[in-house]
């Protein structure tokens, strides 16, 4: 079954330090970046405050969350391991466990996870951010473990039922999943993460009528979350919507507020690019199609169209180079299933 990643790591927002407005330009600068999660952009600026020997937290501590937002792990790691401890070393120890993740260093993920855990058991946050990290690295079992001792803590929380419901889904426990997209609404009747729960069900389910229904629902409420917004652009075009129609332009809509309102999620750079290749507009599809890619190169999902992109543009060897790459991750996925099944023959559903 596949499960579209539209879960709730970053809805808690970026967590972008300063004490107080900075002086410094760039770091001003960066910082109001890194709230927006324009991490890429971000970076340069505190680098530019860095080499005019500028020294905050603020800055090394949201340096290195860019980092982490645009999968430089190593650098993130080096940074958050030099900081001395004081009043956010919960935080510290939070962004470096979601750092050894992405570097694939379980042991010292979960050492630091648990470090973060220790010094503050009651911060949601924590628990969401580190789980989620786990899934997107394909570290299912830590990220259930991460979520199940969250629990254990904060029983009552909506976020966190929705994020063992995505585990479920992602095992193909659709039952599970289902009870605890149910919980999730219960606990959080009427909030942003209630109408996601009920659309991430019904995505889950291809009930594409009822995801576009409970995502209008959600922003019309006032949730015109991004999450909400890719869901509905990606349930519209899964249902047929095409240029020119009216359903076709409110994907569009979506999208492109979807990538505006948080530029650091790649599937909504993903649909958009398909919009703009249905369009024609080729180079603003790759444009938003290496977008994701530079988010997200394990995501299968966008050398297809990258591809289609790239040779419409006569550009036929980064076509052939995307088609490559998509190759070269089907290959890893055959070998990891092959190794699992001790070399069996099978089927495995994703």
């Amino acid at each position: 079954m596949e499960v579209a990643r539209l879960v709730i790591a970053v809805m808690l927002g970026v967590a972008a330090l300063s004490a107080q407005t900075p002086a410094d330009p760039d770091l001003r600068e960066g910082i109001a970046l890194t709230t927006q999660g324009r991490f890429e952009k971000a970076i340069p600026h505190f680098l530019a405050a860095e080499s005019r020997g500028v020294e905050s937290f603020a800055l090394r501590f949201d340096l290195a969350l860019c980092y982490v937002g645009v999968r430089q792990f190593p650098d993130a790691i080096r940074i958050l391991s030099a900081l001395p401890p004081g009043p956010n070393t919960a935080q510290v120890k939070d962004l470096l466990a979601q750092a050894y993740v992405g570097d694939r260093q379980a042991d010292a993920a979960w050492k630091a996870f648990q470090e973060a855990a220790s010094l503050a058991p009651d911060r949601e946050r924590l628990y969401v951010l580190v789980s989620q990290a786990c899934l997107d690295e394909g570290l299912t079992d830590m990220g259930l473990r991460v979520v199940e001792t969250g629990l254990k803590k904060l029983p009552g929380s909506a976020r966190l039922h929705f994020q063992r419901g995505i585990f479920a889904a992602q095992n193909d426990d659709n039952e599970e999943a289902r009870k605890e997209f149910a919980e999730a609404r219960k606990l959080g009747p009427g909030s942003d993460i209630a109408y996601i729960a009920e659309a991430e069900q019904a995505l889950i389910e291809g009930r594409m009528t009822d995801v576009i229904r409970s995502t209008r629902a959600g922003i019309h409420a006032g949730y015109a979350h991004y999450l909400l917004l890719t869901m509905l652009g990606e349930a519209l075009l899964r249902t047929g919507a095409a240029p020119p129609t009216p359903e076709f332009s409110e994907a569009q809509n979506a999208l492109e507020q979807a990538v505006a309102q948080r530029p650091s999620y790649s599937s909504s750079h993903i649909a958009l690019g398909r919009i703009y290749l249905a369009l024609g507009r080729n180079s603003d599809a790759v444009t938003q199609l290496e977008a994701a890619r530079r988010l997200d190169p394990r995501n299968k999902a966008l050398y297809p169209p990258l591809a289609s992109a790239y040779q419409r543009l006569s550009m036929s060897g980064e076509a052939k180079a995307a088609l490559a790459a998509l190759a070269a991750l089907n290959r890893e996925d055959a070998a990891r299933i092959g190794k699992a099944d001790g070399g069996r023959a099978g089927y495995v559903r994703k």
